[in-house]
């Protein structure tokens, strides 16, 4: 009987270690170079990338790949583009871009509606008013956005939102088991507790209405987590100004020092006398625009 229970302990073990081989041999990495039109999109649409050194855009631009081809985005009611995808890619880049080796191993899709839908995910009569969900249930693994709260969130760099952003800030705090507005895969241990407190202490100060945070994130702390993330990397040094315990946590959690980026303000179109993208020195009509 012992040599029997045994055998199953092992059975079941190698079960396990067979389906996550498997499962990282389906992880595909990009082999093709960046194609030059989705380099443009990030050119145009993407303070992040601009504030980014050659050789970090280059990593940048590995991640979006390596994201697209790894996530499928579908379109729900509205057609998408080359830029859709792409901007869904860049939202989630720039949350983990420091660290490398990040997988969103619970995102398997993200659906993108036309604008604001309801709990039942309907597009059209009352009570419309989400923006952004990651699913739950039967829904699990994927992501629901609006197609226009994804192209502001890059059009307005001003106003510290970006539902992209937020929501996959959620699928970040989600991968620890619970939404809770931990994020156990970041923040060390003995960071938690100060981190509770931070965020117990800024959600007082939204609630007396004394301070500039968006007011959603007095929600919980979940949301709390989601919103200062979207201020985070929007408006980075307006953050570390204001609240600065609360930049420095940010920093630590997400490794990343923002309020040093320099991140452009003012919207570059790419035209055939534009300097290349790649910065190459050479115009784009004598470089990329062909490719």
């Amino acid at each position: 009987m012992t040599n029997l229970i045994i055998a199953l302990v092992l059975l079941v073990g190698i079960f396990f270690l067979l389906r996550k081989i498997l499962s990282d041999k389906k992880w595909v990495l990009p082999k093709d170079p960046f194609p030059s039109p989705w380099r443009i999109i990030l050119f145009e649409k993407v303070n992040f990338y601009h504030a980014l050194s050659p050789e970090e855009r280059a990593l940048f631009e590995n991640k979006i790949q390596e994201f697209l081809l790894n996530c499928k985005i579908t379109g729900i009611a509205v057609s998408i583009d080359i830029a859709d995808k792409v901007l869904v890619a860049a939202s989630a880049i720039i949350p983990v871009f420091r660290f490398p080796d990040w997988r969103y191993s619970n995102l398997k899709e993200v659906l993108i509606y036309p604008d604001r839908f309801n709990e039942n995910f309907e597009t059209s009569g009352e009570g419309r008013n989400i923006l952004g969900m990651v699913g739950t249930g039967y829904m699990e693994g994927k992501m629901i956005l609006s197609k226009s709260a994804l192209h502001h969130g890059f059009q307005n760099e001003t106003d510290k939102k970006n539902t992209a952003i937020h929501e996959f800030v959620h699928l970040i705090d989600k991968l620890d088991g619970s939404v809770d507005g931990i994020p156990a895969l970041l923040l060390e241990k003995q960071y938690t507790i100060p981190w509770l407190d931070l965020i117990n202490k800024k959600i007082d100060e939204i609630y007396k209405k004394k301070s500039d945070i968006n007011p959603y994130g007095g929600t919980n702390r979940a949301e709390f987590f989601a919103v200062a993330s979207e201020y985070f990397f929007e408006r980075p040094k307006l953050l570390a100004k204001k609240h600065p315990a609360l930049y420095e946590a940010m920093e630590e959690i997400f490794d990343h020092e923002m309020d040093d980026r320099n991140l452009v303000k003012n919207k570059i179109k790419v035209s055939r006398n534009s300097p290349c993208p790649c910065e190459s020195g050479k115009k784009f009509k004598h470089c990329c625009e062909g490719k």
